[in-house]
């Protein structure tokens, strides 16, 4: 398995750049075709709307908006790939963003999004969670503050659920190529729907046949969320990619996320793998 087509959602964010450095970089390292997405929202008229502003001027500063937004991120693509060998294409789609990219991520073998900026912006700052639960596909999460490409050192968490064996087995390119790979299981119980004898043990040997340089640490979080000892833990090892699986569901644009997960999108300073 490799990542051959690595789809990165391009808006006109601060951080879209650190995004695209990160997406750049790997569709080197895998040989993959970098496809660079930017989505045009619809105009949406205000809900209280009193006539005090004619609606075509509005949709005139809408578009002026959104043509401004597109040529900021296909300028920003355009640096990012600039001088690079690669294989690349252009999108653009006109709709929501949670919608369209879980669209075109079918189609693709690793999405690229950012974390949630610290101001608001027209991407949902719930877009990494809406994407990962809708679609069978890694969504490899960059910090809105940047990170230097990821991979060399890589914190698996592991609870022996289907989300962390998806997690893994969609990660492989990255843990295969790791120098180290750490497999974290906190408050693991052994038992014959889960962990094993030794929790840890079955997951490291099946990566070891796959030649992952594991080794498997135990951790208990006692009075600290799961998501904080991740966090730190991954601090400790110098980790430069967390691999998780994500829990929750999403209806009616509602998202019911796992505390692990909103800890973990809401603290990281490192790149974070999720899978469903």
């Amino acid at each position: 398995m490799s990542y051959k087509t690595i789809l990165v959602h391009c808006d006109a964010g601060k951080s879209v750049s650190h995004r695209l450095g990160v997406a750049a970089e790997l569709a080197q390292r895998f040989g993959a075709r970098l496809v660079g997405l930017h989505v045009r929202r619809p105009f949406d008229a205000p809900v209280y709307f009193n006539g005090s502003l004619p609606m075509d001027d509005l949709f005139r500063i809408y578009d002026e908006g959104a043509k401004a937004d597109e040529a900021a991120a296909a300028a920003a693509f355009e640096k990012a790939i600039k001088g690079k060998h690669l294989s690349t294409e252009w999108r653009t789609a006109s709709g929501y963003p949670e919608n369209e990219v879980a669209l075109q991520a079918r189609y693709a073998d690793l999405i690229v999004l950012g974390q949630a900026e610290p101001e608001p912006t027209a991407t949902p700052s719930d877009l990494p969670e809406t994407v990962a639960l809708a679609i069978g596909r890694p969504v490899l999460v960059v910090p809105h503050i940047g990170a230097k490409p990821p991979g060399k050192v890589v914190l698996l968490c592991w609870n022996a659920s289907r989300e962390a064996a998806r997690a893994a087995a969609d990660s492989l390119p990255f843990l295969k190529a790791a120098e180290k790979v750490i497999i974290l299981a906190v408050d693991p119980a052994s038992s014959s729907a889960g962990h094993g004898a030794e929790p840890g043990a079955d997951v490291a040997a099946w990566l070891s046949r796959h030649g992952v340089k594991v080794t498997v640490q135990r951790d208990v979080a006692a009075d600290s969320d799961v998501g904080g000892v991740i966090l730190s833990r991954a601090a400790d090892h110098d980790a430069d990619l967390i691999v998780m699986g994500i829990y929750g569901h999403s209806r009616m644009r509602e998202m019911v996320l796992g505390g692990v997960s909103r800890t973990l999108l809401g603290s990281m300073t490192i790149p974070v793998i999720m899978a469903h």
